[in-house]
C-alpha cells in the first residue's frame, strides 16, 4: 500500500487526475514509464556531452575522472563541467536501474 504525505492542494489535484484516469494501477504505471523515459533522455544527453569532452581531450571519461579526482588535472572549468556531467550520469543511471529492475 502506498502512503503519500501531500499538501492539501496537491492532494486535491492528484485526486482529480486519478479520477480522470479511472484506474490507479494504469496511472501509476504511466507515471513510472514517464519518469523512466525522462531519465533515458537525460542519460543520452549526458553521454553525448561526455563524448564531446572525450573527443576534445582524447581521453575516456572514466580515465579522466580518476585522474581528476586524484588531483592530477587541475580545476579548469571544462574539467569541472566534465566531472559534474559524469557524476550526474552515474546518478541518473542508478535511478534508472532502480526503476527498471525493481
Amino acid at each position: 500500500m502506498l502512503n503519500l504525505t501531500l499538501q492539501p492542494v496537491t492532494e486535491t489535484r492528484l485526486k482529480r487526475v486519478l479520477a480522470l484516469y479511472g484506474d490507479d494501477e494504469h496511472f501509476a504505471r504511466q507515471v513510472i514509464a514517464y519518469q523512466t523515459a525522462e531519465l533515458k533522455r537525460t542519460v543520452l544527453g549526458l553521454r553525448l556531452d561526455l563524448q564531446a569532452f572525450e573527443k576534445q581531450y582524447q581521453i575516456p571519461t572514466a580515465q579522466f575522472y580518476n585522474r581528476f579526482q586524484a588531483g592530477e588535472l587541475g580545476d579548469r572549468e571544462d574539467f569541472m563541467l566534465w566531472a559534474g556531467a559524469y557524476e550526474l550520469l552515474r546518478g541518473n543511471e542508478a535511478r534508472l536501474s532502480e526503476l527498471t529492475h525493481a
